[in-house]
């Protein structure tokens, strides 16, 4: 039993810390969200967007931007929607240094899709 009580403390300390991690106010933290966020985004606008019309899986969802580039930069900007609704929120609970980190970061793919759109039209 008492083996059951360590593991559930270990498990409630680290949930608390990975919610702590959030909850900091750090640049680290805001460069790893705007990385992080439109990998997300992607994957909901795979899910949302393109399974349930085109019924197709991730692989062939990939063939399909590699044979069509011109998407590439269309679906760029629709995954970084995700990376505004977070820079709202970390502004909103005034975590600042973490909030220019995730601008930093979308300044960065804004200029990627500047260049994919003057590379391939």
């Amino acid at each position: 039993m008492e083996i059951l009580n360590d593991a559930h403390i270990c498990k409630s300390a680290h949930s608390h810390m990975n919610y702590v991690m959030f909850k900091k106010d750090n640049l680290p933290l805001g460069i790893m969200l705007g990385l992080l966020t439109p990998v997300v985004g992607f994957f909901l606008c795979y899910l949302l967007m393109f399974l349930p019309k085109l019924h197709i899986g991730l692989g062939e969802f990939f063939r399909l931007l590699a044979s069509n580039r011109q998407m590439i930069p269309k679906i760029i900007s629709i995954c970084l929607l995700a990376n505004g609704l977070v820079f709202y929120l970390y502004t909103r609970q005034r975590k600042d240094i973490t909030a220019k980190g995730i601008f930093l970061v979308t300044m960065l793919y804004a200029i990627t899709i500047l260049l994919l759109k003057l590379i391939h039209g």
